[in-house]
């Protein structure tokens, strides 16, 4: 039987913004706080990935508990 584990759809916001909306953000302008579109794209992925691990961990210890 497969258990549904709606949480772990958090795990694919990386994916989405790593590799799904690059075709849409390849760009160099505008500017964003002095850094190229892309780049600071890709920076703010990468800040929010642990956050999207940290909310698909914490739904999986919730059921666990329950």
């Amino acid at each position: 039987m497969i258990k549904r584990r709606p949480h772990l759809l958090w795990l694919l916001v990386p994916f989405v913004l790593y590799v799904g909306a690059l075709p849409f953000v390849n760009r160099v302008r505008p500017l964003v706080l002095g850094l190229p579109f892309l780049f600071a794209w890709l920076l703010a992925a990468t800040l929010l990935t642990p956050v999207a691990v940290w909310l698909a961990y914490r739904g999986d210890q919730k059921r666990r508990a329950s």
